[in-house]
């Protein structure tokens, strides 16, 4: 709501013409606004398929991205500084209600709430719950006749909205249910490969190597003092051509493999077998 002294310098800079003052007032704190909210639930998801169905229908709407499990007590950052920002008459866009919100009360709650705020709502996979939708069963409630008729009808209106209210208890239901279903899959799945004798992850104390990582911990091991060697970390990591990132990576890695060898020779030896393995693939 525009206040007292907010109209008088509106209507004074209308008075003078001064147009683009007028609209850049309105495109500011009085604009309604339309927001994108897209969510994704590991940073390895793509999120631009959400972006782009919702720029397909509305091009104008400000995006907020978001990864958030919706499993863990971490918030929901990027939704919270939108229902902070939103006001009456602005429309949050949501790809699918399970955007929303995963657990259906949870999601039930905060639509009411932002409906009784007079905030659109709209679901583009679920437009049968948009609060437009909603919203338009309250308002074609069937009028009253002033006859017995009217008892009729009254149960009629009545069961109309409780079953608007019912379709959108549903929905969320419905989401929260794929997600547990979907858990569910991917736990039997792991269960199952793990029985039929494959590897669910990495071994513990295995390491990813690659080949400028083998020369690098050789010398590591030959020379630097953690290991029995001559030099401090610095001169290590100028010897071995590596960042100091790589180097404390790969002093933590050795570490962990001598603690299974127990031997600084024989983690000496294992290194020595990989790069005469690797180079006997190169000659080939």
């Amino acid at each position: 709501m525009l206040t007292k002294t907010s109209m008088i310098v509106i209507m004074e800079l209308y008075k003078r013409r001064t147009v683009n003052l007028v609209l850049i007032l309105f495109e500011g704190e009085y604009a309604i606004m339309i927001y994108g909210y897209c969510r994704i639930s590991t940073p390895k998801q793509s999120i631009e398929r959400q972006v782009r169905n919702i720029l397909a229908v509305y091009p104008s709407a400000k995006i907020v991205k978001e990864t958030y499990t919706g499993t863990k007590f971490q918030g929901r950052k990027a939704l919270e500084k939108i229902l902070k920002r939103v006001k009456a008459n602005d429309t949050i866009v949501f790809d699918s209600v399970s955007r929303m919100s995963r657990t259906a009360d949870e999601g039930f709650k905060l639509y009411q709430e932002l409906f009784e705020k007079n905030i659109n709502l709209v679901f583009l996979k679920e437009h049968y719950i948009d609060t437009d939708t909603y919203r338009e069963t309250l308002n074609n409630q069937l009028s009253m006749t002033g006859t017995e008729v009217d008892v009729i009808l009254e149960g009629i209106n009545k069961y109309l909205l409780l079953l608007a209210k019912k379709q959108i208890e549903i929905a969320f239901e419905q989401a929260e249910k794929e997600v547990q279903d979907l858990q569910q899959r991917t736990k039997e799945g792991i269960e199952t490969a793990r029985r039929a004798g494959k590897q669910i992850g990495q071994r513990k104390g295995a390491v990813f190597t690659v080949k400028k990582a083998v020369y690098a911990k050789r010398k590591i091991l030959e020379h630097n003092k953690t290991f029995g060697g001559s030099l401090n970390d610095r001169e290590t990591q100028e010897l071995a051509g590596i960042s100091r990132n790589s180097l404390y990576l790969y002093k933590r890695e050795l570490k962990e493999e001598y603690e299974q060898l127990e031997s600084i020779d024989a983690l000496k030896n294992k290194y020595d077998k990989f790069i005469s393995v690797m180079e006997k693939k190169n000659q080939k």
